[in-house]
């Protein structure tokens, strides 16, 4: 796993980094061993179905990249991940990872480089809807002409009180609200599945792979089962 050099020196203290509490002492309670192991497998799946959206020659960077599920289960010319977390270790040897908050990538990687920019299950724990904002222009700026951002997100419309069971959840997105920033962003919405993925790898959707991929052939299935919307924009050429 190569770590990168941020472009410009190192990474800059950011005041946007959350408090302490959720770097470590949440993501240790919330998820042990065997939810990892739950998560990989059914990552294996996703990435599987997400790659028609990433071209064999394409450079992605996958932002906020928890512990790689997402980066690490696709196919790419160039694999890149961040998290202001250092999570290196983690990750396959090839992909380059940049250690850095969501919110200063365009100080410390190469800005319209990238084809595709990913990232899961993140928005929701910045600050505020500008901090949501920010993070999309930011992502705007690393993309190439033509890139492609693609955003799973949770769905406070489909999930209700629930969103909140999480203690870093702080900013409530629906589809159409996530669209709209993307657009105040720049991006040109060219996809919308508002009900795609289950809420949590802890629903009650089976977990064995082969029903992963069956369900993801499955669109009738995620209109019962899916809280998360997918998203994908492009920057215009």
């Amino acid at each position: 796993m190569a770590t990168i050099k941020p472009f410009g020196g190192e990474a800059p203290d950011s005041t946007h980094k959350p408090p302490p509490i959720i770097l470590k002492e949440v993501y240790e309670q919330r998820f042990d061993e065997a939810d990892q192991a739950r998560k990989e497998a059914i990552w294996r799946e996703l990435g599987r179905y997400l790659q028609r959206y990433i071209a064999p020659s394409a450079r992605v960077v996958d932002i906020a990249c928890d512990l790689g599920y997402f980066i690490r289960n696709i196919r790419a010319a160039e694999r890149w991940a961040t998290d202001i977390r250092d999570v290196g270790a983690t990750l396959p040897p090839d992909v380059r990872f940049i250690r850095a908050s969501g919110l200063d990538l365009a100080d410390v990687l190469p800005n319209n480089n990238f084809d595709l920019a990913f990232f899961s299950n993140y928005l929701e724990h910045l600050s505020s809807t500008e901090a949501v904002l920010e993070q999309l222009r930011v992502t705007f700026a690393l993309l190439k002409p033509g890139g492609r951002v693609l955003i799973l997100q949770p769905n406070i419309r489909l999930i209700g009180g629930a969103y909140w069971d999480f203690i870093d959840h702080q900013t409530a997105l629906t589809e159409k609200s996530l669209a709209e920033a993307a657009t105040m962003a720049g991006f040109r919405t060219k996809q919308v599945i508002t009900r795609f993925m289950p809420y949590t790898t802890k629903s009650m959707l089976p977990q064995h792979p082969l029903l992963v991929r069956a369900y993801l052939h499955l669109p009738p299935a995620w209109l019962i089962f899916g809280k998360q919307t997918l998203y994908l924009g492009e920057k215009p050429s």
